[in-house]
């Protein structure tokens, strides 16, 4: 029996809104966390970026840390928040839902500088988590940011653009004049293309927009198909496997395990990108209750990421015999264009 003073956490039971505001609960955003240096929660000089805030709690988190860790520093816990909010948590938030949602979990009042807000110091509503409306950039039929379709995201200001403000501008460090030193998130994943037929992925752009910030740590937390496959990641997934920075690699093999009820194919995973330390990967694969690693790796050994260290094993073994591969030895299905798979027999077998 729960004790009578349970007071559960809001934001690791709140209802996913949609397909690309997904929450992140609060238990993986700590565990993502606990990847950076822990000196970081007790310097002044560190700031922290979330590009694509949904319920903002890893702005809370963050806020959490350093509020314990800025004690000695700041003994007025007061004059110690105003000071972690107006200099080190900044946050874009991805609609204007999530904008109210995210203030409120970080200021604990939907407007920054509304009568119940635990900051003192601003002087507009937004405070620094911000979300301005921003438009598509349409060239034949497609964003030219995003790849999102026309024909789905042309609409009217009555409903959400989904032109995410951090991924549709040439010049990032614009948005809020200022770089960062640390930029951690759970972007949107996808965006309906050109005639609705499938998905394009977006979290890539995330990733390669915050590296153009050029922060000291980056993490973010994306699908896992990257790692062999998805439309147009070819580029992202060389980039991302011979980048000596990426110093943590955690990867759950079914997305349900870390957001409950959603059911996305190939998994999810998060890294830990450092800037100014290069060297293996410590790469972490959870399949259900098993953790196998961490395992240092080098992520470029092959064109694709093999996940499973136990198949890494098998693959080195095969490869070892020195054997033909099979793509050298069997022909393409369909040499000619042609193929004789015959489904019905002919009625008269002599025409």
């Amino acid at each position: 029996m729960l004790a009578s003073n349970y007071n559960p956490d809001v934001l690791s039971c709140i209802a996913n809104l949609s397909n690309d505001e997904v929450f992140t609960p609060p238990q993986l955003v700590n565990r993502i966390l606990d990847t950076f240096p822990a000196d970081l929660w007790s310097d002044k000089k560190i700031t922290f970026f979330d590009p694509g805030c949904k319920s903002g709690v890893f702005l809370r988190e963050i806020v959490k840390r350093l509020d314990k860790g800025l004690e000695k520093q700041i003994p007025n816990r007061q004059a110690r928040l105003n000071y972690i909010f107006e200099n080190q948590v900044f946050g874009l938030a991805i609609t204007e839902l999530t904008a109210l949602l995210s203030r409120r979990s970080v200021y604990c009042s939907k407007t920054a500088n509304g009568k119940y807000s635990v900051c003192e110091v601003f002087d507009n509503h937004q405070g620094n988590v911000r979300f301005q409306r921003v438009e598509h950039t349409w060239e034949n039929s497609r964003c030219v940011f995003c790849g999102a379709g026309k024909d789905a995201y042309d609409r009217g200001k009555e409903l959400e653009s989904h032109a995410y403000q951090f991924i549709h501008t040439k010049s990032p460090d614009e948005v809020f004049h200022m770089r960062f030193d640390v930029i951690v998130s759970n972007p949107p994943y996808q965006m309906g293309s050109e005639g609705g037929t499938r998905d394009i992925p977006i979290y890539q752009k995330f990733v390669e927009q915050a590296k153009k910030l050029n922060p000291r740590f980056l993490s973010m937390i994306i699908p896992s198909r990257w790692m062999a496959g998805g439309l147009g990641l070819s580029d992202f997934r060389r980039a991302m496997l011979q980048d000596r920075r990426i110093r943590t690699l955690v990867d759950y093999e079914r997305m349900d395990e870390v957001f409950p009820g959603v059911d996305f194919e190939g998994g999810v995973c998060f890294f830990l990108w450092d800037r100014d330390n290069e060297g293996d990967c410590a790469v972490t694969t959870i399949s259900g209750d098993d953790a196998i690693g961490p395992v240092a790796r080098n992520l470029n050994e092959y064109d694709i990421f093999v996940r499973d260290i136990r198949g890494l094993k098998i693959l080195k073994k095969v490869l070892s015999a020195g054997e033909l591969s099979i793509t050298e030895v069997l022909s393409v299905d369909k040499e000619f264009g042609w193929t004789s798979n015959f489904r019905e027999p002919l009625s008269n077998p002599l025409i």
